[in-house]
């Protein structure tokens, strides 16, 4: 009895390959889909931290009165304008050195990315 390479060992296998390369190509496309996901949230986390920053200097420019209106108010129509949404935004008492978070929205399962930043004068220097 001699073995024959194109006997039915062979037939079994037929279609493989066409079933392995279909699970490579979806699991090269689910992988793909993750990278667009994380890069989606960088940019987005990048955004808000921008928007952040814009929003507390502009808020601060109306609290020490460079600007018109009141702080908040106008961080929160910077913030608008950067396409971010207001959170919050703190006065300190100390002088007019504010604080504010913002929100992007990412689409991902994770939610929105946030930003946070302060805008003011410089802390005093502590003492020797």
């Amino acid at each position: 009895m001699s073995s024959d390479p194109a006997g039915p060992a062979s037939e079994r296998e037929r279609g493989s390959g066409t079933v392995l390369a279909l699970g490579l190509c979806l699991l090269l496309i689910l992988a793909l889909g993750m990278v667009l996901m994380v890069g989606q949230g960088l940019t987005a986390s990048v955004r808000a931290a921008a928007a952040a920053d814009l929003a507390a200097l502009a808020a601060a420019d109306a609290e020490r009165g460079l600007r018109t209106g009141r702080a908040c108010d106008a961080g929160r129509a910077v913030a608008e304008l950067n396409g971010a949404v207001l959170i919050r935004c703190e006065v300190e008492a100390t002088g007019s050195t504010v604080r504010v978070i913002v929100e992007i929205p990412t689409g991902a399962p994770w939610g929105p990315a946030p930003g946070r930043a302060r805008a003011g004068p410089p802390a005093p220097a502590p003492g020797p």
